[in-house]
């Protein structure tokens, strides 16, 4: 069925939270359609993702005719005790080297996310 991401069996990593957070993080002006084709989640799941972010004080959103630009607050601290003091900025950072490792491009070119 089109549209409909594949499954995935087992467990992994990162969340599906931080996964949109990162997706925004490297386009402010990303479509719900394109944040979720990249993090292989349906629309609804990302909508609901992103209601939660902005809930919570991690993310916001402006506005701008039919589309939104996000906002993501990089001192916001992670929610989880054993990440205690650990800001967004810091996860994305990581998230950011690995790309970069991945990609081959040098990490100055893959840590500006528009996180401001």
């Amino acid at each position: 069925m089109e549209g409909v991401p594949e499954p995935h069996a087992g467990w992994t990593f990162l969340t599906n939270h931080a996964r949109v957070l990162a997706a925004i993080a490297d386009d402010r002006n990303a479509r719900i359609r394109d944040i979720a084709v990249r993090c292989r989640l349906t629309e609804r799941a990302v909508q609901k993702i992103i209601a939660d972010l902005e809930q919570a004080g991690y993310l916001s959103h402006t506005r701008e005719g039919r589309s939104n630009t996000y906002r993501i607050d990089p001192g916001k601290v992670l929610r989880h005790p054993a990440e205690a003091g650990v800001t967004v900025a810091s996860l994305l950072s990581l998230l950011a080297q690995d790309e970069a490792d991945r990609t081959g491009m040098p990490q100055s070119a893959s840590t500006s996310r528009g996180s401001e």
